[in-house]
């Protein structure tokens, strides 16, 4: 990895000079820019690098599997959840659900027929009075409910499961066919599962960039890599409060500029994935006729972050290797320079209409 310096062009006006003549700039050279640009270190595009960048990648994706990756929890009763008790031998308990023992309704905010934990994480059941039951295992229920009615039955029995989950849920947003709040249940639920019960990734997901939401944190899910580096997702279980966006393919596109055929916003695939060579060629490819294929950079990051620049030198077709393997991040920007020529060119075109008003004034003046 080779780097050089991006300075102030005030203090080296005879190197600028010898590298805009040739037309390149070797490693080492100074590049020119405006006062106001801030000194930025230009990397070298090399095979050390693009394996050291995919090395960082793997890394980053295997610490968030481990960070994400862990044993579920068995569910706890919430404010909301609905219980469905039957005391064994005793029918009469079954008057005390009243009306809520009539069928459930088909709408869907409606709760099935049982006993509702309320607001408080309170439940109240004959003879028992009212007990905080939120945070609490069905078994648990079960159990002091057992103890509570012992008072008044001879060796009671009874069953307790859980009728209608509605205390806890995760939230899936973004390019899925079904967006919207998904019931946590007894049986924890994967990240494979959440994404199948949202519809599946839309037509414009980006399945390489998944953000997982939890406990104030934001963790960038890479589907894609982490199959490729056989991590299984479905390993990786949602929390109750979780919240889970698929990110669109527009949000992540690179732009493409310069000597490049056709300008463009390159849009990633929709494993996520996009590199050099594929931004390239949504371009078009670079112009063959005014493009100094040398000059290839990438500008990645932002003036208030730790901006990045890296240059490939692609005058060689192997060089084409390393594009294809170099792959770019959403928002990154792609810039072909021109050719030696076509800078003069340029500069000529914008100096003939004053020296042409110049000979039509002075044969005027004759």
């Amino acid at each position: 990895m080779d780097t050089s310096r991006v300075e102030n062009a005030s203090g080296a006006s005879g190197a600028l000079s010898t590298a805009e003549e040739t037309g390149a700039s070797a490693p080492g050279s100074i590049a020119n820019a405006t006062p106001g640009t801030p000194a930025i270190a230009i990397t070298e595009v090399d095979a050390a690098l693009v394996s050291h960048l995919a090395q960082n990648r793997r890394q980053q994706q295997l610490e968030l599997s481990k960070l994400l990756s862990g044993t579920p929890q068995a569910y706890t009763v919430g404010p909301g959840d609905v219980l469905q008790i039957v005391v064994w031998d005793h029918p009469e308990f079954a008057a005390a659900l009243g009306s809520s023992q009539t069928p459930a309704s088909s709408r869907p905010g409606d709760p099935s027929p049982g006993f509702i934990v309320d607001q408080s994480g309170g439940l109240t059941f004959p003879y028992a009075g009212t007990l905080h039951v939120a945070g609490l295992h069905v078994e648990e229920i079960q159990q002091r409910l057992t103890s509570a009615l012992a008072k008044y039955f001879v060796n009671p029995q009874m069953t307790v499961r859980v009728a209608s989950y509605r205390a806890r849920q995760v939230y899936v947003d973004g390019e899925v066919h079904r967006p919207g709040a998904l019931a946590v249940n007894d049986v924890p639920m994967t990240l494979y599962e959440a994404l199948s019960r949202a519809g599946g990734f839309s037509d414009t997901a980006d399945q390489g960039d998944l953000v997982l939401v939890r406990d104030g944190q934001s963790h960038r899910v890479n589907l894609t890599r982490l199959l490729a580096q056989g991590l299984n997702p479905s390993l990786i279980y949602l929390k109750p409060g979780d919240f889970l966006r698929v990110v669109s393919r527009d949000e992540n596109d690179v732009y493409v500029m310069g000597e490049v055929n056709k300008p463009v916003a390159a849009i990633p695939r929709r494993t996520g994935r996009l590199t050099l060579a594929d931004a390239l060629s949504q371009a078009g490819s670079i112009n063959s006729s005014s493009a100094d294929a040398a000059q290839m950079f990438v500008i990645r990051g932002s003036l208030s972050g730790t901006p990045e620049v890296f240059r490939l030198d692609a005058r060689s077709p192997v060089a084409m290797l390393l594009a294809k393997d170099f792959e770019l991040q959403p928002n990154d920007v792609v810039y072909v320079d021109g050719n030696g020529l076509v800078r003069f060119n340029r500069v000529l075109s914008l100096l003939m209409p004053l020296i042409s008003s110049g000979l039509t004034a002075g044969l005027v003046a004759k």
